[in-house]
């Protein structure tokens, strides 16, 4: 299973919670196909077994906590991928016209 069939299975949920456990399932799935105990992944990961057991469980985990598991699952860099913001293409000038945000003024006094 990759970072992609993780992403994808997450759009089919409706609710974060349900996501949570989703992301849980796959990590786990990534964790088996590995063959590595819950053990070897919190000795690789630096994240406490207690920790593990209980995201695998029920979905909670600290981000920090789910960023080393996905580095030592080797899908950090994907997930960093996935997440980055796309950029938008137009079809239209019309688009491209209605997207023009007008500039903000910066912080500051007025003269």
């Amino acid at each position: 299973m990759c970072l992609n069939d993780i992403m994808m299975s997450l759009f089919d949920e409706k609710l974060p919670s349900e996501a949570l456990v989703a992301l849980a399932r796959n990590i786990r799935e990534l964790r088996l196909n590995r063959q590595w105990t819950q053990d070897t992944l919190s000795e690789r990961s630096g994240v406490p077994l207690s920790t593990l057991r209980k995201f695998e469980r029920t979905g909670k985990i600290s981000l920090e906590s789910f960023l080393k598991v996905a580095f030592s699952l080797e899908v950090l860099d994907e997930l960093l991928v996935a997440t980055e913001p796309k950029e938008q293409s137009f079809t239209s000038m019309d688009q491209v016209l209605d997207k023009v945000e007008p500039k903000k003024r910066k912080r500051g006094r007025k003269s």
